[in-house]
């Protein structure tokens, strides 16, 4: 088990940054063709991108400290090319990175207790939760503790290496999911029957070129059980997952294929041999992670400055009722900072701005940092008598966009800008539909309504699970987007329906500006969002707003 925050687990990761050193050595001077040096690098977490190598860096469960922070703002200063990109799965990209420096990476990242195992290959990914953990209002328990548990079993586990494909996990700790564990291999949501903790556990979620929701295999598990079920859910796939084909390895499709019922027997006959050899080991490591996710030390807050600072400005005020979301303690709020302001890359991160979020972070929010899935920046835990001066700062920035959750608030990957896979571009068609929204001063207006972009059908900005979607294609040499309406990765997880004909680059904006006027026409009150009208009305009228000509002849 992995724990790198200390000297030993410093020293391994040193030790595998050494080994990796000898293996780009090979391949610079040949020994080693790329064929033979792919596996090698995936297990470091280094891609080929389309201009350079990118080093992928997970963010355990997207809680990071501000000396972690500050460490990746050097990497990127030092080897990038002066930001990174935070990605939907909580981790961060370095998109321009030299191979012969990536050991030297990986050197600066074990110094700061951070590493890039297990950020690729077909193994268990980077295990992601709720932003909010630990400070949400609706919290049944922090799920961190669990989180670190998992990652802790499961990183360099030797069964589990070389699975027919990669394996996403999700945990959720509040009454509303905010972790979108249908969309995984396993979700896990913490919940209390009968006065005693456990989890409601799904399973066959995934998104890609085969989009499903997953399907609850177990209502209630014991809290105490946690790991060897999951490790029995990982050993059943491992016998029985696809291998012949890698676009259907994905536990998705071995759900699918085999029906729910006869993989729940396996997994819990698994379960049950597995369960024997957990003697309590793992309880007194959970024990011993509770104490190192101890909530800070809070203090009765003076709301008088707050109140007056919000009535004296309207910038405030909007910041206040867009980017702030209820804390579990009187007088605190959690603080969303968004990497969407005018203009910017969704995601992208200048290292001038990691540094100023760390001492942000350490000056006004008891020095915890967290990496939303959604591409944003959250400080948890902020005194309310502190968000004047943390607002301030954010502003003079440019860190203090209000647009939390709005239309312009763009989940988006690279693209084809950067990524070898992509079919398309993402990020100029979230920068100019967000152009668009603000030209026509509807940010406010819109309110909360989840756009999503993929530059390709592996879907890493999560299109299908967005109000509206744009996927990108190649059709003929020409770049194609799909529109999909419906998705919704929280309150009712669904996959987004597929509205019609593709668009040309050009025509997308103009697309979505059309589905606005509509659902700004049909909608019964500024307090009904999209979804809400779309689920009401059905997906016709927006429909007829995308393909007007198409209606016309109707």
């Amino acid at each position: 088990m992995l724990d790198a925050t200390n000297d030993d687990g410093r020293a391994y990761l040193q030790h595998r940054a050494q080994q990796f050193r000898a293996q780009v050595a090979r391949r610079l001077d040949g020994s080693l063709t790329e064929e033979e040096f792919r596996p090698l690098r995936l297990m470091n977490g280094v891609y080929l991108q389309l201009h350079a190598y990118m080093l992928r860096v997970a963010i355990p469960y997207g809680t990071i400290s501000p000396n972690q922070i500050r460490g990746l703002a050097d990497i990127a200063d030092r080897w990038d090319r002066g930001y990174g990109h935070f990605t939907t799965r909580q981790n961060i990209q370095f998109n321009w990175a030299k191979l012969v420096d990536i050991p030297d990476m990986l050197d600066a990242l074990a110094d700061v207790g951070l590493h890039a195992i297990q950020t690729s290959g077909n193994t268990v990914r980077n295990v992601t939760t709720d932003a909010f953990a630990g400070a949400a209002a609706d919290e049944i328990e922090d799920p961190r503790p669990w989180a670190e548990l998992l990652r802790f079993w499961s990183t360099d586990h030797a069964e589990f290496q070389f699975l027919p494909r990669k394996f996403k996990i999700a945990i959720s700790g509040g009454k509303r999911d905010r972790a979108v564990i249908a969309a995984h291999d396993i979700g896990l949501r913490l919940r209390r029957q009968d006065g005693r903790l456990g989890f409601q556990v799904w399973i066959g979620g995934g998104l890609g070129r085969t989009p499903m929701i997953g399907k609850v295999v177990r209502e209630f598990l014991p809290a105490e059980d946690l790991l060897p079920y999951v490790e029995g859910i990982l050993a059943a796939y491992n016998l029985s997952g696809r291998r012949d084909n890698k676009y259907k390895a994905r536990l998705k499709i071995t759900v699918a294929e085999r029906g729910l019922d006869v993989l729940r027997e396996e997994i819990e006959e698994e379960f049950q041999r597995r369960r024997a050899v957990f003697r309590g080991h793992d309880e007194e490591l959970l024990a011993r992670l509770r104490d190192r996710f101890a909530a800070p030390v809070f203090r009765e807050v003076d709301e008088t400055g707050f109140h007056a600072a919000r009535a004296a400005s309207g910038a405030f005020r909007s910041w206040i009722d867009t980017n702030l979301s209820e804390h579990r303690v009187p007088g605190y709020a959690s603080v969303t900072v968004t990497l969407k302001a005018p203009g910017a890359v969704p995601g992208d991160c200048t290292a001038a701005q990691m540094r100023l979020i760390a001492e942000l972070a350490e000056r006004h929010a008891h020095g915890d940092i967290r990496i939303a899935h959604d591409q944003n920046i959250v400080l948890p835990h902020v005194p309310k008598s502190e968000l004047p001066a943390l607002y301030a700062a954010l502003r003079e920035a440019g860190l203090a966009t209000a647009n939390a959750g709005h239309i312009t608030d763009i989940i988006s990957c690279p693209g084809m800008d950067f990524c070898t896979l992509a079919t398309a571009r993402s990020v100029p068609i979230a920068q100019e539909l967000a152009d668009y929204v603000r030209a026509r001063d509807l940010d406010d207006e819109i309110g909360k309504f989840d756009v999503r972009i993929s530059g390709c059908i592996n879907a890493c900005g999560h299109h299908h699970l967005g109000h509206v979607g744009i996927l990108g294609l190649d059709r003929a040499g020409v770049e194609n987007y799909q529109i999909t309406l419906g998705g919704d990765g929280y309150e009712m997880p669904a996959i987004g329906e597929r509205a019609g004909a593709g668009f040309p680059y050009d025509q997308v904006v103009p697309a979505i500006g059309r589905l606005i006027d509509a659902y700004l026409e049909v909608r019964e009150s500024p307090e009904e969002r999209f979804i809400d009208a779309l689920r009401r009305l059905g997906p016709a009228p927006f429909k007829a707003a995308l393909y007007p000509a198409e209606a016309s002849h109707a």
